[in-house]
């Protein structure tokens, strides 16, 4: 089973940028998967942030990250990344990768914050 291991997260300063990486290990390559961000931020549900598909020619975005952030793969890592640029507190959650539909056990989540 695919085990998702995301990192990157950290502490930052409003309008600072992170990259978040996300590896997957298993027998199970994310090569032909649309994979995806999630984030979740204290009392509120999941999201949904980025898609990206198995080829990486398309990428939409939630509104509300659109223009900041860059959702990319590399398959022969087996690993999705997301480029944070302009980064506000209300982006401050835990960010998570998945299979987008999510149909792969959950990882830890990397924690961003973000300081006004």
């Amino acid at each position: 089973q695919v085990q998702l291991v995301e990192s990157g997260g950290g502490l930052v300063q409003a309008g600072g940028s992170l990259r978040l990486s996300c590896a997957a290990s298993g027998r199970t390559f994310i090569s032909s998967y649309a994979m995806g961000w999630f984030r979740q931020a204290p009392g509120k549900e999941r999201e949904f942030v980025a898609r990206i598909s198995w080829s990486g020619g398309s990428t939409p975005y939630a509104d509300s990250v659109k223009g900041r952030f860059t959702i990319s793969r590399n398959n022969a890592k087996n690993t999705v990344y997301l480029q944070m640029n302009s980064l506000k507190p209300d982006d401050t959650a835990v960010y998570y990768c998945n299979a987008d539909p999510p149909t792969m056990r959950w990882g830890q989540g990397t924690q961003v914050t973000v300081s006004s």
